[in-house]
């Protein structure tokens, strides 16, 4: 047999004798800028992702969740807070013609809008360039998207009450009979409404817990009322009654 004819032997018959380089066929509107999906592409992918994952993992074990007192339905007053990436459309709702009457606009309407013109801007400026002042439409909606995102992200920030919101949500450990005839007749009082179904307060109503109260002086608030916020009357029942709750309310102590 001469040099470079005849049979060429290999260990297995699936393996082609010769080997081509994974490179895929060159466009000549990218030239030299054409990159194999597979391994090359793919890898970049998965590095860049595996390191976001890492960072991502430390920042939950460095810094806790934050956590709040057991969620009170009755407290009315409970200032709510979703989180950041959701603060723009938050922040949405508390316009005029994006709630109450309105809130189908601030939820649907504006969001889908917002979302599908996003998702069509490929197809609005279909142009092969990449530079972004040579593809105005596609820029132009991104560009729109994010300082609308942005702007309202920023005011909801600025305009939440951070220092209330602590206050309300800062955990209380107390325990307390719920059987004591001082806590039924609290319960069927309008008190559950503004200091909350735990004494713990609410945004409209101070704790009753640990106040150092003595049973005449909490009978005569509930009788008188205390300004700004604890109107006159507002306890409805009999002395009796009146004199077990602040009874009950004046042994309430913190732990």
């Amino acid at each position: 047999m001469h040099r470079g004819k005849g049979m060429k032997f290999v260990g297995d018959s699936r393996v082609p004798a010769e080997r081509k380089p994974n490179i895929p066929k060159d466009y000549s509107e990218f030239p030299g800028k054409t990159e194999a999906f597979w391994p090359n592409f793919l890898l970049k992918e998965w590095m860049v992702g595996a390191v976001f994952l890492i960072g991502y993992l430390v920042l939950t074990i460095v810094h806790e969740s934050p956590l709040e007192k057991k969620a009170d339905p009755t407290d009315a007053g409970y200032i709510p807070l979703p989180d950041w990436y959701f603060l723009f459309l938050y922040q949405l709702l508390k316009y005029k013609y994006a709630a109450g009457d309105y809130v189908l606009i601030g939820t649907v309407i504006i969001p889908g809008l917002a979302f599908g013109a996003l998702m069509l801007a490929p197809f609005l400026d279909k142009g092969l360039e990449r530079r972004p002042s040579k593809r105005p439409i596609a820029t132009g909606l991104m560009l729109l998207g994010l300082i609308s995102v942005t702007y309202l992200t920023w005011e909801s920030v600025v305009t939440h009450d951070w220092e209330k919101a602590k206050t309300q949500g800062k955990i209380v450990d107390v325990s307390f009979d719920e059987n004591d005839p001082g806590y039924k007749i609290y319960q069927k009082q309008s008190c559950v409404g503004c200091h909350g179904n735990t004494l713990s307060g609410g945004a409209s109503g101070p704790s009753l817990i640990g106040t150092g109260l003595k049973p005449e002086e909490i009978m005569k608030i509930a009788k008188e009322g205390k300004p700004p916020g604890m109107p006159p009357n507002a306890f409805k029942g009999s002395d009796k009654e009146l004199k077990q709750l602040a009874e009950f309310i004046s042994k309430l102590e913190k732990k």
